[in-house]
């Protein structure tokens, strides 16, 4: 089984990302943000006062950190 994670966005109001879960030390919030929504879009849910997560699986986490 491949648990899935929650990774937590938290926006500022210019719509930069100054939180995010699960990021690689080498990457700023918003570089982490753009290799997510461009790999796992979908995954991406918002919701309200400038925040969002993304639901995806413990592998895809990996591989996504692997390939940058």
């Amino acid at each position: 089984m491949n648990p899935q994670i929650i990774i937590h966005v938290r926006f500022a109001p210019n719509g930069r990302v100054i939180q995010i879960s699960e990021r690689p030390a080498r990457l700023t919030p918003d570089q982490w943000f753009d290799v997510l929504k461009t790999r796992a879009g979908s995954a991406y849910r918002p919701l309200s006062r400038g925040r969002g997560v993304f639901r995806v699986t413990r592998a895809a986490v990996d591989t996504f950190k692997q390939k940058l």
